[in-house]
């Protein structure tokens, strides 16, 4: 069975699920409004290639730290709802169907914690997930389950995606042959150097010039109407 294989930010949906969720912790009364300006600069980190990914979600899980795992699950329904349902594709939905419908499996791989992909992943009705994991704790307040911060193996990030791919794919007896893989960002070049059918979805400058060079296909949809006003 061939894969299509689908990054999740500015690809699927029109925003970063990580930044989106920041803004909810923020409403939530979580972290105050000087958290979104750290977000902000760990993005631009992003953005030039230079993020240190265990960096990042050990600043964005602070907030969470006092929660346990369950307490943060009952979240996740009115941030898909709120802040994430609004800005997903309508072509992205349409592509996702397209694909199953040709017999194809499907397989979201993001470099975003695994608590916020899974969710997502939920709404857009794929079942197979590769996203950041997370170490896990007690929290002495309550001895519950709780996340201490810190990633748990190899982080689903640049090169990482390829590491956990491949062990993905011999767990489930799968192989890359006439894979698909669509993403926006230069941070996934490693991997879509890799498929037999690399496409460049809502690309940022860099990846769109490098798809022209090369030849890939370059797709680009409109902004969903909430995401075009926001």
């Amino acid at each position: 069975m061939a894969l299509a294989i689908f990054d999740l930010d500015e690809t699927l949906i029109a925003g970063d699920s990580a930044s989106l969720f920041c803004r909810f912790m923020v409403d939530q009364g979580l972290a105050d409004e000087s958290f979104l300006i750290a977000d902000h600069a760990f993005s631009e980190q992003y953005s030039a290639g230079t993020l240190d990914m265990r960096a990042y979600v050990r600043f964005q899980l602070q907030p969470l730290i006092q929660l346990n795992k369950e307490d943060i699950n009952r979240l996740m329904p009115a941030f898909i709802e709120q802040y994430l349902k609004p800005r997903i594709y309508q072509e992205a939905l349409d592509l996702l169907t397209k694909h199953k419908n040709q017999g194809e499996r499907l397989l979201l791989i993001s470099a975003t914690a695994a608590f916020i992909v899974k969710a997502i992943a939920k709404e857009l009705g794929v079942s197979d997930v590769l996203a950041i994991e997370l170490e896990e704790g007690i929290n002495p307040a309550d001895t519950q389950t709780c996340y201490n911060g810190e990633i748990a193996g190899v982080a689903s990030f640049k090169e990482g995606k390829i590491i956990r791919l491949k062990a993905w794919l011999k767990e489930q007896g799968e192989s890359m042959d006439g894979a698909y893989f669509y993403s926006d960002s230069m941070n996934d070049l490693p991997l879509l150097e890799l498929v037999d059918h690399p496409v460049a979805t809502n690309p940022d400058r860099s990846l769109s010039k490098l798809a022209v060079s090369r030849g890939w296909q370059l797709i680009r949809w409109p902004l969903p109407a909430f995401a075009a006003s926001a």
